[in-house]
């Protein structure tokens, strides 16, 4: 019964270690994935209109802007998530940030994308946004960038550099400064790009293809990439 009762109280031992063990490798896993996350730079993407503000729509399939930003932007976070970064997007759904589409809600729904830029503090914040002239003529891609942001300007010419090389470019553009909320709502360096004018109808035919916005998703990523490697996210 002697060595039973010893051996009862090795193998009691032994599995109180292991228990132990186990849940000392689970929290340490944990805990380094916490900490891993939280090293690990984030980026906002915001998806210009939502709900009833649908935004500019194109002239030959009347597609509204709204539904062409979300889904460049969803194309974006991928880009940006199987870079290892973390993407929050203000706008998430076809719903705009309002409480109800009454007097005022466009504003509310502007302040809602500021909270959520300054909550998140990420690295940088790209707006995506379709264009509209009254000459259909007019084509192609343009950045926006905060004034007085020297971040936000390097970023938004690297964006529009990258864009200028695609194939699909019949114009190479400079990078401008804007007076946006969107833009002044943080001290992030920021940018809004409009992916192109939906009052043009070859525009119009690329952007409202999934093939088209994959490749203006990439473009928009490979600029801000470079940006956001070569450290120069400082405002």
């Amino acid at each position: 019964m002697g060595f039973f009762y010893k051996h009862r109280i090795l193998l009691g031992f032994s599995g109180l270690v292991l228990a132990v063990a186990v849940t000392f490798a689970f929290c340490f896993f944990a805990l380094s994935r916490a900490t891993a996350q939280s090293l690990r730079l984030t980026v906002v993407i915001d998806a210009g209109h939502g709900g009833v503000d649908g935004g500019v729509v194109g002239t030959v399939s009347g597609t509204k802007e709204s539904d062409i930003n979300l889904s460049v932007s969803r194309l974006l976070q991928r880009e940006f998530e199987e870079a290892g970064f973390l993407v929050v997007q203000t706008r998430p759904t076809e719903a705009g940030l309002y409480d109800a589409a009454t007097a005022g809600y466009k504003r509310r729904d502007m302040e809602k994308r500021a909270e959520i830029i300054q909550k998140n503090s990420p690295a940088i914040m790209v707006s995506v946004h379709q264009n509209f002239f009254s000459q259909t003529s007019r084509r192609g891609a343009q950045v926006f960038y905060r004034e007085d942001s020297e971040a936000s300007k390097t970023l938004a010419c690297l964006v529009q550099t990258s864009l200028n090389s695609m194939p699909e470019c019949v114009k190479k553009t400079s990078a401008l400064a804007g007076d946006y909320f969107v833009l002044n709502c943080s001290d992030t360096p920021s940018i809004i790009v409009e992916c192109g004018f939906l009052s043009n109808p070859q525009d119009e035919a690329l952007l409202i293809s999934k093939a088209y916005q994959e490749k203006i998703a990439a473009a928009i990523a490979a600029g801000a990439l470079s940006f956001l490697s070569s450290g120069a996210n400082v405002v």
